[in-house]
This record gives C-alpha cells, sequence and structure tokens, in this order.
C-alpha cells in the first residue's frame, strides 16, 4: 500500500487528509493522483466506493491551490449526475481545502438561486454542479466559462443513463480546449467512450478493478419467494429488515412510486426508515440523507438514481426489493456496503417473475450468491393483489345480477289495451298485475292504435274543467319531502314546470275523485295518463 505521502501532495493537503484518519491511498488514488497533479487528462474506471472522490478532489487543490478566482469566471468545473452526490463532492472539497483560501460553490437544482448568484459574483474557484443547473445560470448570463483551467466529470455512466449527454458536450463545448479533464466512470459503454475520444486529449487510462466487479468484502444472498405478490415481496423484506444483525441500511427498488410504498409499509410495521427519490423536495432529501449519516434514521429506501454514488462510510447492509433490471445497477447498489474495508452483506429477493434480470447479474458479477431461505413464513397464505381481484370479480357478479334484473323488468310483456281501459273503469276491487312496470314504458304508447284512436275522440273539456278546478280551489300544500327521500323527476322532465306538474297531478286526483275511481290510478302521474271515454 502506497502511502499519501509518496504522492507528490503539498504539505498542506497532506495534512488536511490526515486530519480526516487516512494515511494509505487506495488503488484508483495511488495511480491517478500522480497523473492529474502533472496536468495530464484521467480517464479513470471504477467501481464506487474505491476512494476515486478523493482522487481527483486532492490534485484539485493542489494545483488551484495558486492563483486567484475573477468574479463570474470560475477556474474549475466538476458535474455530477445526482444533487446528492455533487452534494457529497463539496463536502469532500470542504475537507480537504480547509487549509487553503480556494472557495466554491454548489450548483444543484430545487434551491433558490439567489445565493449562487451572490457567490458567482465575488468569484469562485471551484464550480460542484448538476448539468442542467449550470447551463441554466450560464445562459441566464451568470457567468462565464471561458477561464475554466480544469474539468471533472464523475459517474459518467449515470450521466448516460440519465440523458446528460448532450449537456455535457454543450459544456465541454463551452471550455477552453487548453484545460485538463478528469472523467471517472465505473463502465465504459460506446457512448461514453465515444465522448472520451471527442474531448479527452491522450488521456492516461486507470483501472482500478475489473469493470463491474463486486467487492470481495460483501457478502450476497439471494432469497428466492415463490411468489410475485407485492404483499409476499414486503413481508420478505420485514423479516431480512428485522435481523438481528442488521445496523443500518439501504433499500433499493426500481420505481420511485414502490419507494414510497415500501418506505409507508415499513413504517406501520414499526421499523425507522424514509424514502429518497428524484419526485421529493430537495430540502427534505438533504434531511433525510443527513439523517441517515448520522445514524438518526435507520432504513433508507431509495430508487438508483437517488443513491448512485452516495459516500456512506458505515453501511451494514443494502436490500434489492427489486431485481435491478441493468446489471449494472445491482453493482452499485451493494456498493454502498463494504466500504473502506468494512464488511457488509447484500440480499436480492427473487421472485418467479425476475429469472431474466437475474440471470443478467449473475453472469456480470461471475458468481453465485448464496441462497437464504426465510423460515416461518407462509407464502401461499399471503394474498394481495388475488384478494383485491376477487373483491372485483365479486363485485362484477353483483353488478350482473343487478343489470340482469333491471334487463327483466325492462322486458316485462307490455299491457294491452284493453287492459288501459280496463284500469280507467270502476273497478275498484281488481288491481293489475303490472303495477309498476305497465304505464313507465314509453315504447308501449307508440305500439297501441287502438288507444291512440281512443286519445283522438277524448273530448277537450275534461282537461280544461280540471285546469280550472285546480286553480279555483286553494288548500295548503303539505310540507315537500326531502330531495333525498323524494324521486326527482325534474331530471327527468326538464320541459315542464314545477308548477305545471303539481297542477297535472292535482287535477288528475280531482278528476278520479269525480268518476269515483280509486286504486292503481291514484298513482299514474297525469302526464302519463291517457284521456279516455268510458262509453255507457
Amino acid at each position: 500500500m502506497t502511502e499519501f505521502s509518496q504522492l507528490g501532495l503539498s504539505p498542506t493537503t497532506l495534512k488536511a487528509v490526515a486530519d480526516t484518519g487516512y494515511t494509505t491511498a487506495t488503488p484508483i488514488q495511488e495511480q491517478a493522483i500522480p497523473v492529474a497533479l502533472a496536468g495530464r487528462d484521467v480517464l479513470g474506471i471504477a467501481q464506487t466506493g474505491t476512494g476515486k472522490t478523493a482522487a481527483f478532489t486532492l490534485p484539485l487543490v493542489d494545483r488551484l491551490s495558486t492563483g486567484r478566482a475573477r468574479a463570474r469566471m470560475p477556474r474549475a468545473i466538476v458535474l455530477a449526475p445526482t444533487r446528492e452526490l455533487a452534494d457529497q463532492v463539496a463536502e469532500s472539497f470542504a475537507k480537504y481545502a480547509k487549509g487553503t483560501k480556494l472557495t466554491w460553490v454548489l450548483l444543484i437544482g430545487g434551491v433558490s438561486m439567489g445565493d449562487q448568484v451572490a457567490a458567482l459574483n465575488k468569484g469562485v474557484d471551484v464550480l460542484i454542479a448538476t448539468p442542467g443547473r449550470l447551463l441554466d445560470l450560464f445562459e441566464r448570463g451568470k457567468m462565464m466559462l471561458n477561464g475554466v483551467e480544469i474539468m471533472v466529470v464523475d459517474e459518467a455512466d449515470r450521466m448516460l443513463d440519465m440523458g446528460f449527454i448532450p449537456d455535457i458536450e454543450k459544456i465541454f463545448k463551452l471550455t477552453p480546449p487548453r484545460r485538463q479533464t478528469l472523467f471517472f466512470s465505473a463502465t465504459m459503454p460506446p457512448e461514453i467512450t465515444r465522448l472520451t475520444a471527442a474531448f479527452l486529449k491522450d488521456p492516461t487510462r486507470i483501472e482500478a478493478s475489473r469493470p463491474a466487479m463486486t467487492a470481495d468484502t460483501i457478502t450476497q444472498y439471494v432469497v428466492r419467494i415463490p411468489t410475485s405478490d407485492p404483499k409476499a415481496k414486503r413481508t420478505a423484506l420485514r423479516a431480512l429488515v428485522g435481523r438481528e444483525d442488521v445496523r443500518n441500511g439501504i433499500v433499493f427498488c426500481n420505481r420511485k412510486s414502490e419507494v414510497d410504498i415500501v418506505a409507508k409499509s415499513l413504517k406501520q410495521h414499526g421499523f425507522d426508515a424514509a424514502p429518497i427519490h428524484g419526485d421529493l423536495d430537495q430540502s427534505q432529501r438533504t434531511k433525510t440523507l443527513a439523517d441517515f449519516r448520522s445514524g438518526a434514521l435507520k432504513i433508507l429506501v431509495a430508487s438508483d438514481v437517488a443513491a448512485r454514488g452516495l459516500d456512506i462510510p458505515d453501511v451494514s447492509h443494502v436490500f434489492n426489493y427489486d431485481v435491478s433490471h441493468h446489471a449494472d445497477d445491482y453493482v452499485h447498489r451493494i456498493g454502498r456496503t463494504g466500504r473502506a474495508g468494512k464488511l457488509g452483506q447484500a440480499f436480492m429477493i427473487v421472485t418467479p417473475a425476475d429469472d431474466k434480470s437475474l440471470d443478467k447479474v449473475l453472469k456480470l458479477i461471475k458468481m453465485d450468491p448464496q441462497e437464504l431461505v426465510l423460515d416461518g413464513i407462509d407464502f401461499a397464505a399471503i394474498k394481495d393483489g388475488p384478494a383485491r381481484d376477487d373483491k372485483r370479480s365479486g363485485g362484477r357478479e353483483r353488478t350482473g345480477e343487478r343489470s340482469r334484473s333491471r334487463s327483466r323488468s325492462s322486458n316485462a310483456p307490455a299491457a294491452e289495451p284493453s287492459e288501459v281501459a280496463a284500469v280507467a273503469a270502476p273497478q275498484p276491487a281488481q288491481a293489475p298485475a303490472q303495477e309498476t312496470e305497465a304505464p313507465r314504458s314509453r315504447s308501449r304508447r307508440k305500439a297501441r292504435p287502438e288507444a291512440a284512436a281512443v286519445e283522438v275522440a277524448a273530448p277537450a273539456p275534461v282537461v280544461v274543467e280540471a285546469v280550472e278546478t285546480v286553480e279555483a280551489v286553494e288548500t295548503p300544500r303539505a310540507p315537500r319531502p326531502d330531495r333525498a327521500e323524494r324521486p326527482d323527476r325534474a331530471d327527468r322532465e326538464p320541459h315542464l314546470l314545477q308548477s305545471d306538474r303539481r297542477g297535472d297531478r292535482k287535477a288528475a286526483k280531482d278528476d278520479t275523485q269525480r268518476q269515483g275511481v280509486r286504486g292503481f290510478g291514484d298513482d299514474i302521474p297525469a302526464f302519463l295518463r291517457r284521456p279516455v271515454v268510458v262509453r255507457a
């Protein structure tokens, strides 16, 4: 192992490193720091947890220690894919540059621009930024990039996954060609290779370890469950999180929505858990991360983007609630534990639907994790999605029964015209069988030619006398029942005024009383009744 004092760093920087407690350099630091101090471009290929943040921060501090920044003209840029990673780089820079007069500013979204613009106006040596906020401020005229001497790109493969490569290319073109570039990535897909070929000048390629290999300090487990039911997965996760040796841990989910569900489930079952993903407010994300680092929070439920590259030095466990869609993400996930020589454990919950994703992971890491069986859990008895499906199907069956009942009612045989005439005749002892349905069928009116003929022959004075009788008689109206207790025919008769409908009903009642008819005719609204002639 090589000590930092052998890498050519200045005494001031060495003292800052010693204050952090580190004495020996990691392989990526050992190879990258001397090359960067010499002013050459570096292409570093190293997985997270290998110390690459210090590999570019320490030479950056040394090379910028002489000189002075001018207003709105930063001397160096450090680009990170996420706000959390940018904030982590800023913390490292603060530790290693505390013995110098260097200034820096953190440019990330989700916070006010006011303080950031004020710092830029005073002049800063280093911008630590996410690509979007940096370009936003540049396009607003708040900075100039023609004075950049060193440019650092961290987690370049994650930049590719998040769609930042066009922004990175634009920033490269805005900076002077003579700049020094320190470029770091855990993997080298073709698009990243093209980018480095276009913007790096004869870089020194440094590989701290074989790409996408997991650390030997991490013990990996596979937990197979026989169902893809979400409730079964959450039950298995609680069994793992509740193990006695779990001091703290990070739970990874593939989707942001799943992050919130899992975190809520853990909290409801008594676990100290909180979510972190890109849709949360930046202040909430910062507080959650700070609580987890300080030990105030035990379980962090995260998406890949939110937790990529986070330097949390002492995470005992990592739980893959979902098998990652991309095999590289699995390596980065479990890289949150087993850092700096410490031991860690990683668990992966696997369902029958995860076979393809699991095969990709196993091919990449070139090893078989240990199989762990969860005892005491009857997964066959756990029902989440199917139970809801049963309820929905039951609802459909009941709805179908109601529909069939309505269909039977609507398909009831229509009354013949002779039956209608019999209703109007003075026969109080008889009540028709179709008491509710017969008068309500509108289609029945079109199919009765005899009834239509009778209606034409009906004398008009009968209706006129009924209306006049209603106008002449003033009787107190009974209190109207509440709308919820009576059928509202106003919705079915918008063309009739309320007073007209009241008059029709009263006229019909008086008319039937004069004729001595009681029974079924009293319940028929006036607008449904047909004037008929009762022949002697």
